[in-house]
């Protein structure tokens, strides 16, 4: 059980504000159709993601919840955006259905992991590197166009998009890996 001190926290607060960021993306993007705000948001959302880690670690604030929470907000962060990016025809379904198949798979290996005792992923720096290209991927996509400096932001988003997602897979399979030797571990005889 959780301590209100692990609870209340300034890292936990600064990923709490960001999460509040993904449905007013939402709304700035698709509702009021405005890809400034929307960028701004999406970037305002990268640097307190990058920002509430650094404080923890400073303040030696760090909890199960916090570690538990961010990277949940930023799968959430992605499949939004990602959403967003299908449903005004920017990017193609395919690469939703990746990133989506992915984490439906990594919740089904997660679940197993717990019934078996095993607890929850320690992230990686591999599962960092893949989150980064795709927070990054997204806002270029969001901002390319036809001509000039539109172009440079549609390759630059593509190659963080496409990068992004062979690293988000391969760190799927690692992460299977490492739950395959645990629960193995945690059930055989000692």
């Amino acid at each position: 059980m959780l301590k209100r001190g692990e609870i209340l926290t300034i890292p936990n607060a600064i990923t709490g504000v960001r999460a509040l960021g993904i449905p007013l993306f939402l709304w700035a993007y698709l509702s009021v159709e405005n890809t400034g705000l929307a960028l701004t948001i999406l970037i305002i959302g990268a640097v307190s993601d990058y920002f509430d880690g650094k404080v923890a670690r400073l303040l030696n604030q760090e909890s199960a919840l916090g570690a538990a929470l961010d990277p949940t907000i930023d799968r959430l962060y992605i499949a939004a955006t990602v959403i967003a990016l299908v449903i005004k025809e920017v990017v193609p379904l395919w690469l939703l259905i990746l990133l989506i198949s992915r984490d439906l798979w990594m919740a089904l290996v997660l679940a197993i992991k717990k019934a078996r005792g095993a607890g929850v992923f320690e992230v990686t720096f591999l599962g960092k590197a893949a989150t980064f290209n795709l927070l990054y991927a997204f806002p270029f996509l969001l901002v390319a166009g036809d001509s000039g400096i539109g172009e440079i932001f549609f390759i630059a988003g593509w190659g963080f998009a496409i990068w992004g997602i062979v690293l988000y897979w391969v760190t799927g399979l690692q992460y299977t890996y490492v739950a395959i030797k645990e629960i193995k571990s945690n059930n055989s005889p000692n």
